[in-house]
């Protein structure tokens, strides 16, 4: 009896102890297993179900959701792939997951990535143990991806043919200025990588075609420009196509941020063909005797030498141009031209207009001669006249073609998109026109730019201008078939002996 009381009581007993042993295995238990919590987070992931995510992380930070949703805004993600891979112990309640995947961006396509997730048991459960790098490996260390814009696409210009500009061309002041009214807002977009004390690190780029626009530069002309003036500083040539008013060539190494398009310079006796354009007008015949002595005083007020004080006796108007006699067109113009008209003239070929070239331009100006002094000095392209190489050439191409063009480095269409309206075509008297075609040829012939090795048909003038500031400015415009050109040099000294050389180098180099 007593042995049976025994025995109920250990049975009892180990059955409190087996229930007690229960309750300890039970209150220890982990809920649920690594790989179930990584398999619910990546789900979640792939539906873009960010705060189901949140569920699944220990103590998230306050800015999960956002953080998740702006790099998926900022980005611009369009879908998102994850493939986990196996589920590794990495100590006592601590597993990680190592996984790759790919964003697809809407404007760089599919981005690969690769990293881990990291996991461990709180509170008998296991949960994703998140940071930065969870979202991407480069955001750890306060690091950040965004998407940014790269520097403007430079368009390639091109010549009128379509083929690249000649190397060396001396016309780059140029070429960026049309570059930069066709560039694009940017040149492209780029994904970037930053990170404290860190370079930044490009990871995709899509750069944008930068495009080609070609000017109404010629190939071949250009080249030949350029080439004229290797070795020479402080000058320019620019070369219009006279049926068009389309600029073919400019080369320019004119030193001191001047232009052969802006700055404005004396031009010497270049502008006596829009005197004799003023005086053929008047009447005068380019076959009229008249005196060309070394120096020539206007009554009651200055007087004015030829170069070298040459005495050239009675000569035609025709070649009294050609020998570039400054007493001869100081006397005519002063005896001659009424108040005003030489300014008017001087109008009617350019002088005072803005030229519109797609970078901008001007002609010339000229004062209104207040006295027979000024008028004198004007008439010999001193005084008040100011001229630009670009409005010299203009002048010349005038004459060839018997109407004044506004020139432009750029198709009609896209001249005047850049640069506004172009000025209407002026025709000046065709009879004053064909007298200064002759007259032109004489220069070559047997004027002051005969002998200068010039080929055959040119026409032009030669002029020399005294400045303030230094030596003479040596000047050469001209025209040859459909080709006119103005070669400037800056403190060259005489045209003869400064421009002339370049042109003929240009010419023959064609």
């Amino acid at each position: 009896m007593r042995r049976r009381r025994l025995i109920v009581l250990v049975v009892a007993v180990l059955a409190i102890l087996g229930a007690y042993g229960f309750a300890v295995a039970a209150a220890g238990r982990v809920r649920g297993t690594a790989g179930e919590t990584a398999d619910s987070y990546f789900r979640a992931w792939r539906a873009g179900d960010v705060r189901g995510m949140a569920r699944l992380v220990y103590q998230p930070p306050s800015d999960f959701v956002s953080r998740h949703l702006a790099l998926t805004r900022d980005l611009d993600v369009e879908k998102i792939e994850l493939r986990p891979g196996a589920v590794k112990g990495t100590g006592e309640g601590t597993a990680e997951v190592p996984f790759t995947g790919t964003r697809t961006l809407r404007e760089f396509g599919v981005w690969p990535f690769a990293g881990t997730l990291r996991l461990a048991v709180r509170d008998k459960v296991w949960k994703v143990l998140w940071a930065p790098e969870t979202l991407h490996p480069l955001l750890a260390g306060g690091g950040a991806l965004e998407i940014v814009d790269l520097p403007l696409a430079r368009v390639e210009m091109l010549t009128s043919e379509g083929d690249r500009i000649p190397h060396d061309s001396y016309a780059d002041a140029y070429l960026d200025r049309l570059a930069a009214e066709f560039a694009g807002a940017a040149g492209g977009r780029a994904l970037v990588a930053t990170a404290p004390g860190k370079p930044e690190q490009r990871l995709l780029t899509k750069a944008l075609d930068p495009g080609r626009q070609r000017t109404t530069l010629s190939r071949p002309v250009q080249a030949a420009a350029a080439r004229a003036l290797d070795g020479v500083e402080d000058a320019a040539v620019v070369a219009l196509r006279p049926s068009s008013g389309e600029v073919v060539a400019v080369a320019d190494r004119l030193a001191d941020g001047q232009s052969a398009f802006d700055t404005l310079y004396p031009p010497g006796s270049t502008f006596k063909t829009i005197t004799a354009a003023a005086l053929l007008g008047a009447g005068l015949d380019p076959a009229a005797e008249l005196p060309c002595p070394g120096d020539y005083q206007i009554p009651f007020h200055r007087a004015f030498q030829n170069a070298g004080l040459q005495d050239h006796g009675t000569v035609t108007f025709a070649d009294a141009f050609a020998l570039s006699c400054n007493t001869t067109f100081v006397e005519q113009a002063t005896t001659r031209l009424g108040p005003g008209e030489l300014r008017d003239a001087a109008g009617e070929w350019g002088f005072g207009r803005a030229l519109p070239t797609g970078v901008g331009g001007t002609c010339g100006t000229m004062e209104e001669p207040e006295d027979e002094d000024v008028l004198g000095a004007d008439a010999i392209g001193q005084g008040t006249v100011q001229a630009t190489p670009l409005c010299m050439a203009a002048v010349a191409a005038a004459v060839q073609s018997g109407t004044w063009r506004s020139p432009r480095l750029l198709p009609e269409k896209e001249a005047r998109r850049v640069d506004g309206p172009q000025p209407e075509p002026v025709e000046p008297d065709q009879g004053v026109v064909e007298a200064l075609r002759g007259m032109m040829a004489a220069v070559v012939d047997h004027g002051t730019a005969s002998q200068a090795g010039l080929p055959a048909g040119v026409a032009g003038k030669t002029g020399t201008a005294e400045t303030p500031d230094g030596a003479d400015h040596g000047w050469f415009i001209g025209y040859r078939d459909d080709l006119a050109f103005c070669v400037f040099v800056r403190h060259g000294g005489a045209g003869r002996t400064a421009a002339l050389p370049i042109a003929a180098r240009f010419l023959n180099g064609l």
